[in-house]
């Protein structure tokens, strides 16, 4: 309760600022009143969606809403072909698109999939679990980013957009409260402090909803307690042609973790019994060693969960000197994150792991843009980044096998690159772009070590690795008419090589791998064929070289198989998506899509780790036209209906996700079946929109689905989703 109050008074407190009732919309979002254009940034300058050759998704601010999404992983329930697993059902994300991924439990490798906030990248994984609030929209570009953004991927890259500083006074908030405590506030106020001055700060908080129990006491696991808070000031005098936005962030992350169920019977090794799997998918289980409380801060009746803090700041200065501007983006972030975990779902000291690590990143970019119309539009810029993980992994393998194993490193990744691209209007219907981007990035690995009951299993070691690879793009667009653009494209895109930090006594086990590349080939159309219809298509065919595999290397050291990443030589990615938006009528909208991707290795020979063990002699397998594990398909969309009521509108709304099976490279235990949720709402609001009062329901059908599946040592765990869930909210704007 005293948490929900906190929340509660923070919010409220943003809220109350305001002095005068003075009515205004929040900034322009999705679309503009006159024309429904959708504008986005996807090539680092404002244009409509239906102008850019690239597949993407938006989600605006109203559907981020309505789904409940306030964290990144919830995206994946409104974006076509996006998927993002929970390693060990929390902490580190797994970012995949297009089937393009990369799954990884440690925090110090790049993710396929860069993510952004105004620009700023978040390179490391774990930055990117903070919540989600008084956003603008969110743009998910699918196919490699290899020329334009910060960081080089080669699954695409999700840029959020904030609602920024407005010229007139403006002051918000929304309150949700639903089914296990959830709560939900968020608040801003924005506007003017003298000419050409302007501000915004925005909070938001989010407490409860713990859905899961421990099985052995009926204890409670899940309660969420974040609160993050972001400040704006923006300063563009009048009669001059500088802008500046600075931008001050803060976040903070005591919530408890999303528990473990057991799929299989668990023979706990403390000889304290067996314990049947669980039935109730939301019971779970877990236990605090004396070894983990003398070495971390968790006391002996801690509960999963994590202790992180976030804060940073920005610095974006544009100057037009007249056709040509120049603007300079100045970035520093720093993450601060705790986090104990029981994969064994049990009280059993058999899988008990604890992250304590610390992220600094500095990011400095200078571009160089003109800012005239004409049938030649280009940009060219240099981006240089330094980025320091500091981290502890503990693992508590005590009842198991009578130890306890440290990891402790350093990791530095400098980074520097240089890239262009222009676009030129060859014809009034033909356009061709064309892009470069030249990049050398070092990664050092410093001082990894390991103990293993005390015992040094391998001294501190230092190993790097580097890159420089030459990436780009080139795409032709054709317009047949006004209202279709027809177009092709082929990209590369590069993902960093890295290290495997996981307990190892062999020095082979952190021996780099290699960067993978990928090529990509895509054709597409965007159309508006009738004033009421947007539909978009696209098709695509990757080329995958050296794609980084979660699997094992043989140790000649200590004649036995580690785990490491590995580099199949050759895959290959295709599939397509489909988008659609139509109001038939006024008042309805429906939005759908669907996508359709499949992969295969074309030439993969893999450790059998098996059999290498039984031979004491590395023996590999092929995998040669394999299928890549992922889920083939996915569909969704929404639909609403603004029903006027005299001086009001009711609006009643539902949403749906649909995702096909995931098939696991571990075995069929692991699969995670297919799944569809479904949302809905009901909303009451007069017309001016000062206030908004709904009620909702998310998986309204109760529907039983994992999130992940995994085991890391003698357990075969899942994460439970959410079950159903309602609630109301209300929101008030002056």
């Amino acid at each position: 309760m005293k948490r929900f109050i906190n929340g509660v008074a923070m919010c409220a407190i943003l809220t109350g600022v305001t002095a005068a009732p003075l009515y205004a919309q929040e900034t322009p979002t999705k679309k503009s009143e006159e024309a429904g254009t959708i504008t986005v940034t996807a090539q680092r300058r404002e244009q409509s969606a239906q102008d850019v050759g690239i597949a993407l998704s938006v989600v605006s601010s109203e559907e981020l809403k309505a789904r409940g999404i306030t964290r990144i992983n919830d995206l994946q329930e409104a974006v076509p072909a996006l998927q993002i697993e929970p390693a060990f059902g929390g902490g580190q994300p797994q970012f995949r698109l297009r089937g393009v991924g990369f799954q990884d439990y440690a925090s110090n490798n790049a993710p396929t999939v860069g993510v952004y906030v105004n620009q700023i990248a978040y390179p490391v994984p774990i930055m990117t679990q903070g919540l989600i609030f008084d956003v603008s929209r969110v743009e998910v570009l699918r196919g490699p980013q290899g020329t334009l953004y910060g960081r080089n991927t080669t699954g695409g890259a999700i840029n959020f957009i904030t609602n920024q500083p407005t010229d007139d006074f403006h002051v918000g908030s929304s309150f949700e409260y639903g089914r296990f405590h959830a709560f939900t506030g968020e608040a801003y106020v924005s506007g003017p402090i003298t000419d050409g001055v302007t501000f915004r700060v925005a909070g938001a908080a989010q407490m409860g909803g713990a859905y899961q129990h421990n099985r052995d006491t009926g204890e409670s696991l899940g309660d969420a307690d974040r609160i993050g808070t972001r400040a704006l000031l923006k300063i563009a005098p009048s009669g001059t042609r500088l802008t500046v936005l600075l931008d001050g962030h803060y976040g903070r992350d005591k919530s408890e973790a999303t528990g473990l169920y057991l799929l299989n019977s668990l023979t706990q090794a403390d000889g304290a019994g067996t314990i049947p799997a669980d039935t109730d998918r939301f019971a779970t289980g877990w236990g605090v060693s004396p070894q983990l409380v003398a070495d971390t801060d968790l006391k002996s009746n801690s509960k999963p969960g994590v202790n992180n803090r976030t804060w940073g700041t920005s610095a974006n200065v544009s100057y037009d000197f007249g056709g040509v501007t120049l603007a300079s983006i100045t970035a520093y972030d720093w993450l601060h994150r705790e986090q104990f975990a029981d994969w064994d779902s049990s009280a059993s000291i058999e899988a008990d792991t604890y992250f304590r690590s610390i992220v600094k990143v500095f990011a400095e970019e200078v571009q160089l843009r003109n800012s005239n119309p004409g049938p030649l539009t280009w940009v060219a810029g240099l981006y240089y980044s330094k980025q320091n993980l500091d981290e502890q992994y503990f693992s508590d393998f005590i009842d198991l096998y009578g130890t306890y194993a440290r990891v402790t490193y350093a990791q530095k990744v400098e980074s520097i690159s240089g890239y262009g691209q222009a676009e030129y209007q060859i014809a009034p219907r033909l356009k061709a772009t064309a892009g470069l981007r030249y990049e050398y990035e070092k990664r050092t690995l410093d001082g990894f070590g390991s103990a293993f009951g005390g015992a040094t299993a391998l001294p501190p070691t230092t190993v790097d690795t580097s890159m420089k690879p030459l990436t780009g793009k080139v795409e032709l667009q054709y317009e047949p008419s006004r209202d279709l653009m027809l177009y092709v494209s082929a990209s590369k895109g590069v993902k960093s090589g890295g290290f495997t930090t996981y307990n190892t006594g062999s020095e082979s086990g952190i021996s780099p791998f290699a960067p993978e590349k990928l090529y990509a080939y895509e054709a597409g159309f965007k159309s508006e064929p009738f004033p009421w219809m947007r539909f978009n298509a696209s098709a695509y065919y990757y080329d995958y070289r050296d794609q980084q595999v979660l699997s094992a290397i043989w140790s000649t050291t200590t004649n036995s198989a580690v785990g490491h990443f590995v580099n199949a030589p050759k895959s290959r990615v295709l599939g397509g998506e489909v988008e659609l938006d139509l109001e038939p009528v006024k008042g309805l909208t429906i939005n759908q899509y669907l996508g359709y991707t499949e992969g295969k290795y074309i030439e993969f020979y893999d450790l059998d780790v098996a059999a290498s063990r039984a031979a004491l002699a590395a023996v590999y397998t092929d995998k040669s036209h394999q299928a890549i594990p992922f889920p083939k398909l996915t569909w969704g969309g929404s639909v609403a209906y603004e029903v006027p009521a005299g001086d009001y509108v009711v609006t009643p709304s539902a949403s749906f996700s649909y995702r096909s099976k995931y098939p696991s490279w571990l075995g069929s235990t692991y699969d995670i079946g297919a799944y569809f949720v479904v949302n809905a709402n009901l909303t009451l609001a007069p017309k001016d929109e000062r206030w908004s009062v709904s009620v909702w329901g998310r998986n309204i059908f109760n529907e039983a689905y994992d999130l992940t599946r995994n085991f890391f040592t003698s357990a075969d765990i899942a994460q439970p989703a959410r079950p159903v869930s309602y609630g109301v909210r209300f929101g008030i704007k002056y």
